[in-house]
């Protein structure tokens, strides 16, 4: 077994250097990230063949993407507190282990049923993988510069790995099966398990080991109510009674684990977590923006493939300027962090990417690829790169060593119930858009021409609203983040 590290030792104490194999460990870690950051979008592009296969409504499809963003998003909390205190490595290799297990069942799925449960255990483990890889990152670099770097490199994987998700999922569905999207998990997770032994040490934080359990019952149950009460809209309508009625109960119940937090001897999530508005902002920018870029990420899968008539690997491609632009706007972001405030740099990104959401809402049923989508998505991409490495930095920005699961698993549950609730909102906006839109023009034209021009038309209107969240995103980070330059780069900032 490697060794084990004391909570604050090596950085209160200084009786430990760096560790030599940091920079492999972040090969292992980057990876362990790319695995769950993939899945969340590498079914996207395969997501009409599954539908096809397995007898999937239009409306029911959502369900593909939120059985595994759904859990995953609900028990974040408590599974970085269960890396916290039983070994973040530990449970690094546990989710790889459970995750790999999982995707290999998606993969044999003989039905839509079939395919939920796969996708649900998905999120299950990696619930216990991404907050554990995230606090492993943040107690490896400890240097302030390194650390920097460090994030450049998670971001990059944060955002490009969406997009590297819709290309493999292209290549898989086009030369493979749809089924190689979840069959594709397996090799890599085997690899970082490997990576993981000789790589990583093992690190747990002191003190008490009870977990919140009838906390994380209720968050979950609350979040789930949410997301089924959008996805209901989109079948009976917003003014769906099971609609509200799951609104308002979802809302209760998250309202109830608040209280019991901040009353709670072992509580899931400590107030002192989100107590720091730097903190707060960085959870709150984190939702935001995977709430509106989930969303969009299936609009345009679907316009490309639907619409432009794209097969499944041009789509993988057409998207493939994106994953570059964020891979290369992360590196430059990470040096503009050196000397800009964060606060101007995430709040400037959130702008850019409304104003590239609001360029995507004017495709056309004839749009070309080249005057229409690689522009916004380009100027999108530099966007996202500009919130998602300073999100995640500012998210773990001093917080103790027997903080540093929970509050790496709160960013990723900030991402995941973003992602959640953004496709269901989305795509009940965009489903509803669409049915007004044929309805009001039955029989102007050919069905096929209506039913197309019904379907950009909402798309349209869901790219309109996601750019809306983004410009939320502007002024909830304007509002919140006020770090300066010196306390997200110039301080010693690791936790464990």
């Amino acid at each position: 077994m490697s060794e084990t590290l004391a909570s604050g030792d090596a950085v209160t104490k200084g009786e430990a250097g760096p560790d030599p194999k940091r920079w492999w460990a972040l090969a292992v870690i980057a990876l362990a990230t790319l695995i769950v950051v993939l899945d969340a979008t590498i079914v996207n592009v395969a997501l009409p063949h599954a539908q096809s296969d397995l007898d999937i409504s239009d409306a029911n499809r959502q369900w593909v993407l939120t059985a595994y963003t759904l859990p995953f998003g609900g028990l974040l909390l408590l599974g970085g507190r269960i890396a916290d205190f039983n070994g973040r490595r530990r449970a690094l290799l546990v989710g790889l282990v459970g995750f790999a297990a999982a995707s290999a069942l998606g993969g044999a799925a003989v039905d839509q049923g079939m395919l939920y449960t796969a996708r649900a255990l998905q999120g299950v483990f990696a619930a216990l993988l991404a907050p554990a890889a995230l606090s492993l990152l943040n107690v490896t670099f400890t240097d302030p510069r390194e650390r920097a770097t460090a994030f450049g490199v998670y971001g990059g994987v944060l955002g490009g790995g969406s997009a590297v998700g819709l290309l493999a999922g292209g290549l898989l569905t086009n030369y493979l099966d749809w089924r190689w999207c979840l069959y594709v998990n397996v090799p890599i997770a085997a690899a970082a398990f490997i990576g993981a032994l000789p790589l990583i040490k093992e690190s747990r934080a002191s003190g008490q080991t009870r977990y919140d359990v009838p906390g994380a019952v209720l968050v979950s149950i609350g979040l789930a109510l949410a997301v089924y009460g959008f996805a209901e809209a989109a079948d009976d309508g917003w003014g769906s009674g099971k609609s509200y009625g799951a609104l308002i109960g979802g809302a209760v119940l998250v309202a109830v684990f608040a209280a019991t937090q901040a009353r709670g001897r072992h509580p899931l999530l400590p107030p002192r977590v989100v107590a720091d508005r730097n903190r707060t902002g960085a959870f709150l920018g984190s939702l935001l923006i995977f709430m509106a870029m989930m969303g969009m990420f299936l609009f345009m899968t679907y316009y490309l493939q639907g619409v432009l008539g794209y097969s499944a690997l041009k789509t993988g491609v057409a998207i493939l300027p994106l994953t570059l632009v964020i891979m290369v706007g992360s590196g430059v972001v990470t040096g503009l962090m050196r000397v800009v405030p964060p606060r101007l740099i995430i709040s400037a990104s959130f702008l850019i990417c409304a104003v590239a959401l609001v360029w995507f809402s004017r495709i056309e049923v004839d749009s070309s690829f080249a005057g229409h989508v690689l522009g916004p998505e380009c100027v999108v991409g530099l966007g996202m790169a500009g919130i998602l490495v300073p999100t995640a930095n500012l998210a773990l920005l001093g917080v103790g060593g027997q903080d540093a699961g929970v509050a790496s698993g709160l960013v990723n549950a900030a991402q995941q119930v973003g992602g959640s609730i953004g496709v269901a909102l989305l795509n009940t906006v965009a489903a509803d858009a669409t049915s007004r839109y044929i309805t009001a023009h039955h029989g102007s034209g050919p069905v096929g021409e209506v039913m197309a021009k019904g379907a950009v038309h909402g798309y349209s209107i869901g790219f309109l609203v996601s750019a809306a969240i983004f410009a939320v995103g502007a002024l909830a980070s304007a509002v919140l983040i006020h770090a300066s330059t010196e306390e997200t780069v110039g301080a010693n900032m690791a936790a464990v």
